[in-house]
């Protein structure tokens, strides 16, 4: 496994994390064991950031399921491994609340750390922003909890530039966690340039566009009834033949480098910057070691950019997620 810094902190992690969502919920059913099974193996792999937020795992999985999996994961690893949660987005039942106060960003990260069985976390991202609160208070607590020893180092989640600009003169963010991959290129514009000239890292969740670009979810009948994919407009049933044929455009470039699409499109990640790193998220063994192998495919200039011309952000039909979800983002 190749190692990157985050930003320019010194904290080093694997070139390819694992995000662990959806080990507790999304995807269909969920198993602790397996979940359990799957994080310690992508260690055994050489990865060392391991994502997760106190919002992953609701009822009927158990509140904040996924800390705690990821906390009963680590025991006797703890100290291999670079731990990142989040604080700022509550789920309660169905509905979902972006609280930025103070108050309960100093509840939610003792709450996350005797989740997680730890006493400090290495970063903290905020989930999502609610412009209500002054960014001030908001990055002024986050940085508290650094001064306490509680967290290492800040980050911050699908927000735009001019809030990255400001939170970072309040104190160096060293992460911005958003959605990237050869389907989803919305950064690239404005947020991904301000990232590199502010020395911020840009950790890509679901950069094989959950399961798009690997080619095998062709439908939708293999799903499970709550797989959040059946809600998301790239798959809904029109959406998703059109997308796929932009798929096999990938697959021709994966053919002549000798991988699978799913690995190219990390590789692809890994080509665009030395501060690019993605997080894919599984359940299963087979793409830990699938996903892990991507660090060693090298693309040439020219292959880069065949890629980048494979798929115009222009020709993928959907957004990237539902407008309940998008409107709990800056874009």
């Amino acid at each position: 496994m190749q190692i990157r810094e985050l930003g320019e902190s010194g904290l080093k992690v694997s070139a390819i994390g694992l995000g662990c969502m959806g080990m507790s919920e999304f995807y269909g059913r969920a198993d602790e064991a397996a979940g359990i099974h799957t994080i310690r193996r992508a260690i055994d792999h050489g990865m060392t950031l391991i994502d997760t937020a106190p919002s992953f795992g609701a009822p009927p999985y158990g509140e904040s399921a996924n800390e705690r999996l990821v906390g009963r994961a680590l025991r006797g690893r703890r100290d291999s491994v670079v731990v990142a949660t989040k604080c700022g987005f509550v789920r309660s039942g169905n509905d979902r609340v972006v609280d930025n106060s103070p108050g309960y960003i100093r509840r939610s990260v003792d709450e996350s750390l005797r989740r997680l069985e730890t006493d400090h976390i290495d970063l903290y991202y905020l989930h999502r922003r609610n412009p209500d609160v002054p960014l001030e208070e908001v990055i002024g607590t986050m940085k508290s909890l650094v001064q306490a020893g509680k967290v290492r180092y800040l980050g911050l989640s699908e927000v735009n530039v001019e809030t990255l600009r400001q939170a970072h003169g309040i104190h160096p963010i060293t992460a911005l966690q958003s959605e990237y991959s050869l389907l989803s290129r919305h950064l690239e514009d404005e947020i991904l340039p301000a990232a590199q000239e502010l020395g911020v890292s840009v950790v890509a969740y679901a950069p094989v566009g959950r399961g798009l670009l690997t080619g095998e979810v062709t439908t939708l009948d293999g799903l499970e009834p709550n797989d959040l994919r059946r809600l998301q407009p790239r798959f809904q049933n029109g959406n998703l033949g059109r997308n796929l044929a932009l798929v096999e455009r990938v697959r021709t470039v994966a053919e002549e480098v000798g991988c699978t699409t799913a690995q190219l499109a990390l590789a692809w990640l890994l080509a665009k910057d030395d501060g690019i790193v993605p997080i894919p998220s599984t359940t299963r063994l087979r793409h830990i070691e699938e996903n892990a192998a991507a660090v060693d495919i090298v693309l040439s200039s020219r292959q880069v950019k065949e890629l980048d011309e494979a798929i115009r952000p222009d020709e993928v039909i959907g957004d990237r997620n539902t407008a309940a979800s998008l409107a709990l983002m800056e874009l």
